[in-house]
């Protein structure tokens, strides 16, 4: 009988963490090769993690709603086959890479006194060292909060707890101070943090209204948006766009499309193929920022913000877009559209996007100011197309006629794109857009 390792796999660029939603097996159950053993949620999309090896599961080391970071030992299966002893000890071997990869292990600075509070607790989740670098909270006092998570770890629910009892009773603060006996006075702060979440400030609303507690995902989105606009200096840029040409092919194709390539045509498509283009002629466009460094990414992945049942909104890519015909872009648009409405996206489907497009005009907005994806630096809003009278420049003078007008805005991270880049972008895209070949075969 041999023990195997199971860790919490890599899901995509920029997923250091998982939150666990289900284990689908008890310990003591028997798993197949490849069977679902748990489900997990990150910050882009909801998927379910197979068994890398077939056996009875041995141990669960996580509980349900706990954070994970990647690479790190969630369970252990045991097998049935000795051969697989020798593999299952040098499996640890990757783990042991992966974990420099989260630096937030603050191995010794809390050593004595702290480790008396916190117990064996060496360990912090990056939310948890997110939230005490919010609220300002030093390794030192963070190892006097006292964990109730798995193997006496902080939690989320405990720093929380800790953070309003601390903004309500400041004086606990000021405890440690008076003498030079500072490791009794840092023992007996730890045990009023302990019991101090009883006392949860009821916060009292005026008026006739109902208290909706927002859903993991809106919770998720809620973190993104601020983040992005604290990392990015926004600024955006709008055009407008006649499309009349667009509206018109599509018109005559689309049954015809759909009949011989048995999916629909939609202006989305289409946007994505002039964005590509433009994309190529504005490199700095297509890059992200890491510290002083720019990151020019050669591949074109468009993430398109797709609306699920929830209301929530997803943002799934389309890897090499510049490489598809119109064909193609429709079938992998409309694909990534239905699983995401389905729930059945994969960790993949919303990585390595490089720049995104989003269709307010959908929802019949004229136009939006989109937040950036980050690590992106740019994101595209296209608003409604609407019939509208507008002038029209002739050889034989100007006349007003009837054309499809249709707004377009660019939100783009002025640390790198200027305003004469993002406006030139912006410009030539909705060029691209006026251009379109009304005898374009697909």
């Amino acid at each position: 009988m041999a023990l195997v390792d199971l860790v919490m796999p890599k899901m995509g660029e920029s997923i250091m963490e998982a939150t666990i939603l289900k284990w689908t097996k008890n310990v003591g159950d028997a798993i197949a090769m490849d069977e679902t053993l748990l489900e997990i949620a990150t910050d882009k999309v909801d998927s379910e993690v197979p068994s890398t090896t077939a056996g009875v599961l041995a141990e669960i080391l996580f509980q349900v709603n706990d954070v994970v970071p990647i690479g790190t030992i969630i369970a252990r299966v045991e097998t049935a086959a000795a051969a697989t002893a020798a593999p299952a000890a040098s499996a640890p071997a990757p783990v042991v890479e992966a974990v420099p990869e989260v630096p937030f292990m603050p191995a010794a600075p809390a050593s004595p006194a702290a480790n008396t509070s916190a117990g064996t607790n060496t360990f912090y989740s990056p939310l948890v060292l997110n939230i005490a670098a919010t609220e300002n909270i030093s390794m030192a006092e963070l190892a006097t909060i006292a964990g109730t998570g798995n193997e006496g770890r902080v939690t989320k629910k405990d720093i929380l707890a800790y953070v309003a009892q601390r903004k309500q009773a400041p004086a606990v603060a000021s405890t440690p101070t008076p003498a030079a006996a500072a490791p009794v006075a840092v023992a007996n702060t730890t045990p009023a943090v302990t019991t101090k979440p009883v006392s949860v400030e009821a916060k009292v609303y005026e008026g006739n209204v109902e208290i909706i507690e927002m859903d993991r995902m809106r919770k998720l989105i809620a973190k993104h948006m601020v983040d992005s606009k604290h990392i990015s200096p926004h600024v955006t840029s709008f055009a407008e766009a006649d499309v009349t040409n667009m509206v018109v092919w599509r018109n005559k194709v689309k049954d015809e499309f759909e009949r011989r390539e048995g999916t629909k045509i939609t202006f989305t498509p289409l946007f994505i193929d002039c964005i590509t283009r433009v994309i190529k002629r504005f490199p700095f466009i297509n890059c992200s920022i890491d510290g002083d460094n720019i990151i020019l990414k050669k591949d074109i992945n468009i993430g398109m913000a797709t609306a699920l049942p929830s209301g929530n909104l997803i943002v799934p890519v389309i890897k090499n877009a510049d490489y598809l015909n119109l064909v193609g872009l429709s079938k992998q648009v409309n694909t990534l559209a239905n699983n995401a409405r389905k729930n059945k996206l994969k960790p993949d489907d919303t990585a390595q996007g490089t720049f995104t497009l989003t269709n307010v005009g959908t929802f019949g907005s004229l136009m939006g100011t989109p937040i950036i994806n980050q690590p992106q630096v740019a994101i595209m809003a296209v608003g409604a197309i609407k019939k509208r009278p507008v002038v029209i420049e002739t050889p034989l003078g100007d006349t007003i006629g009837i054309r499809h007008m249709m707004y377009l805005s660019l939100s783009y991270d002025h640390r790198i794109v200027d305003g004469s880049i993002g406006a030139s972008f912006l410009t030539e895209v909705a060029k691209e857009f006026e251009n379109w070949d009304v005898n374009r075969e697909w």
